[in-house]
């Protein structure tokens, strides 16, 4: 799944609609708007953390618990370590993320 393609389905599971690639960048409308005038680029989930962490606070309690073991799983697999989970960047959290909510395959 290509980084415009994970952005587009993090922002969807987050609530925005109308969501399209517009010449490689990701658009789409908000969550609390509902015309296409109020199209907006996407997050950049896959780079900015800050933009993950967002993302984050729509998980469930079941899903935030998911999102953790699959964080494990990207960033640690041997150890799991708190230390590697917490500094895991941006694109590792958006696979997490996806993976937790079965929006793109597992790694094999």
């Amino acid at each position: 799944m290509t980084h415009e393609a994970q952005r587009i389905a993090i922002a969807e599971a987050c609530g925005w609609t109308l969501c399209h690639a517009t010449g490689g960048l990701p658009c789409g409308v908000p969550p609390g708007f509902i015309h296409e005038e109020n199209s907006r680029q996407v997050p950049n989930y896959t780079g900015d953390l800050n933009s993950m962490h967002e993302a984050e606070k729509v998980l469930t309690r079941q899903q935030q618990s998911e999102y953790a073991y699959q964080l494990s799983e990207i960033v640690a697999p041997i150890t799991a370590e708190d230390w590697c989970i917490a500094h895991a960047t941006a694109a590792q959290r958006a696979e997490a993320f996806l993976r937790t909510l079965t929006l793109t395959p597992c790694a094999t």
